[in-house]
């Protein structure tokens, strides 16, 4: 096989056998760089993001009037040509070095091709948001919903306020930092949310990708990283999904490099440790809900992975890695840990919206509180068998060949404790709601074990694969007369299948980034009204927000659907946070006023 065994980046494997009917490559420069772990590394790191920021910027180009939907249209397919012009040729090197490139060019190619895949899946979704946005300063939600309570938090700290309670203070930093280089501070919160939506958007493709490949090989990662980072991209609050995409490959990682450590020196220990104990501590304050539905399952995993029947030497080495991993994530993580110490027991979630109304049980699809036509009736679309589609037993089927063939790797362990950790705590905050009047964000489990099972499948074929590939070579080295069958080290048809399968990714990002910048396109009538049979607002209710505020130049947005002298004001200071007053009550989004009995047990509150 080339280049799909799972192993850290950059592992190479010398004396491999390959495929049949390849040559020696010829030693050279190529070879050099591929013994280089922390040049390919950085290569790719490289690739990924340019490819994300440079398409995004690209679409800043796009020029169309984004209010009505023959705009919009345009403005899609205009991006899908940027695609095509751009990824083309990318994909065309790969498929030449398959072909008729050496092992070495064939290997370095893939790396970087998969890479650049990866960046441009988000950064098609960015250039997309820029579209939706073009003619308007103001970012995705304007000064409404969650991106107004950022705002304030924003504000609050540029103020000196301090941190906003027990909400992970990473965002709001940024956005405030932002404000303060390039738009002057308090006042400019608002135009900095656009720019800061737009660059996270973009990141998350390459933070996924990057994060996959400490444990698996280009295509693997690729596979795992492109699909999930599009489906689970936000880009109205960005920062949340990635740390999800992200915690996961590290948690393995982390666990990789404990159950080894005993082969390292101490200091070389106490290195890898800090290094895992920052990372996490920095996603922790970044945002901290996945840690919270992962760690219990984690845990527990971590308690089997440490060789307690191996020896005093070997477990103190461990536990050394262990601990300062530990302590460094709890020193950086300190600010928010206090806050929920503090706090916590005071914070309740009592946030309703479809999602809380739903079967608690259905984990394949999201709806948020920009539900449209949508209700707990007609959402989610059931399948054909007991309510399953066709998508789930394709997924279950792939968690099945992980589990039966890979039960051994703890990439498949880890991500295994954290499905059954989220599974579990999902059901004890949804079990307890009717009592407790609380929703404590259950709803959000939906992502972080959807996830789970994507990764599970893409892993169980990955091990469909190896095994199948390790039954061929044991037919291709018995000849008829028993001697061994040539082998040689070319990519052949292994090789072409990866660079085919490169590009089927590319073509399904392409068309899923257009899906999702799709959605956020502007309405033109989102205003919800509370009356029986009355439409909830959509996705586009964001887009639109920032079209009927007034630029920073006091001039509206170019495309103001109350026209180019009638936009909203906007408040210099901008809105502060403030939480609202508890009132022990749920607070049911998108039901009607005369159906809150119905849905929420309670009396409607207007």
């Amino acid at each position: 096989m080339t280049d799909l065994a799972t192993s850290p980046v950059g592992g190479s494997r010398k004396g491999s056998l390959e495929p049949e009917g390849a040559i020696a490559p010829r030693p050279g420069r190529l070879d050099g760089l591929l013994e280089r772990p922390w040049a390919v590394r950085s290569a790719e790191a490289l690739v990924s993001i340019v490819a994300a920021f440079g398409f995004a910027l690209l679409c800043t180009r796009i020029d169309v009037n984004p209010l009505n939907r023959v705009g919009q249209v345009s403005g899609l397919a205009m991006l899908q040509k940027y695609a095509a012009i751009v990824g083309l040729p990318i994909l065309a090197v790969l498929l030449y070095a398959a072909y008729r490139g050496s092992l070495a060019r064939y290997q370095l190619a893939q790396r970087l091709v998969c890479a650049a895949v990866a960046g441009l899946a988000t950064g098609a979704v960015a250039g997309g948001i820029a579209v939706a946005l073009n003619g308007t300063q103001w970012g995705l939600g304007g000064q409404e919903g969650d991106p107004g309570n950022l705002m304030g938090m924003a504000n609050d700290m540029l103020r000196g306020k301090g941190l906003p309670g027990v909400y992970p203070p990473g965002f709001p930093a940024l956005l405030a930092v932002w404000s303060k280089l390039f738009y002057g501070g308090v006042g400019g919160v608002g135009y900095a949310m656009k720019d800061v939506q737009l660059i996270c958007s973009a990141l998350v493709g390459p933070m996924a990708y990057l994060s996959w490949r400490l444990m698996l090989r280009p295509v693997w990662a690729l596979l795992i990283a492109v699909p999930s980072a599009i489906l689970f991209l936000d880009p109205i609050r960005p920062y949340s999904h990635v740390t999800m995409l992200v915690m996961v490959p590290m948690l393995a990682a982390a666990l990789r490099e404990l159950r080894r450590s005993h082969e390292l020196s101490t200091r070389s220990t106490v290195l890898r440790g800090l290094g895992f104990g920052v990372s996490f501590g920095l996603m922790f304050l970044w945002y901290s809900g996945w840690f919270v539905w992962a760690a219990p399952g984690v845990l527990v995993l971590t308690l089997f992975v440490i060789p307690w029947r191996q020896g005093a030497a070997r477990i103190k080495r461990v536990l050394l890695f262990l601990g300062v991993t530990l302590v460094s994530a709890g020193v950086v993580g300190s600010p928010l840990l206090y806050e929920l110490v503090r706090l916590g027991a005071q914070a309740k979630d009592r946030y309703a919206y479809l999602s809380v109304y739903i079967d608690p049980a259905y984990i394949m699809g999201w709806a948020s509180d920009r539900n449209g036509d949508l209700n707990y009736h007609d959402f989610p679309w059931h399948g054909e068998l007991a309510g399953q589609s066709a998508y789930t037993l394709l997924l279950l089927a792939g968690v099945a060949l992980a589990l039966g063939l890979g039960l051994r790797s703890i990439t498949v362990r880890t991500v295994t404790a954290t499905l059954i950790s989220a599974w579990l705590l999902r059901f004890w905050f949804a079990s307890q709601m009717a009592q407790t009047k609380s929703i404590q964000l259950y709803p959000r489990t939906t992502w972080i074990i959807l996830y789970a099972l994507m990764i599970l499948a893409v892993l169980g074929l990955m091990f469909l694969v190896q095994r199948g590939a390790g039954w061929l070579r044991t037919v291709q080295r018995v000849a008829a007369d028993g001697r061994p069958a040539p082998l040689t080290l070319r990519p052949a048809v292994t090789g072409r299948l990866v660079a085919g399968a490169v590009c089927a990714v590319a073509l399904f990002a392409t068309m899923a980034a257009s899906w999702s910048a799709d959605r956020y396109m502007p309405t033109t009538k989102p205003e919800y009204v509370p009356v029986a049979g009355a439409k909830g607002i959509d996705m586009g209710a964001d887009a639109w927000r920032a079209h009927i505020l007034v630029n920073r130049d006091g001039k509206c947005p170019k495309y103001d659907p109350a026209g180019p002298t009638d936009c909203a004001p906007v408040n210099k200071e901008l809105k502060e946070y403030n939480n609202e007053p508890d009132k022990g009550q749920l607070w049911c989004a998108n039901v009607t006023g005369d159906e809150w009995a119905l849905t929420c047990g309670s009396k409607r509150p207007w």
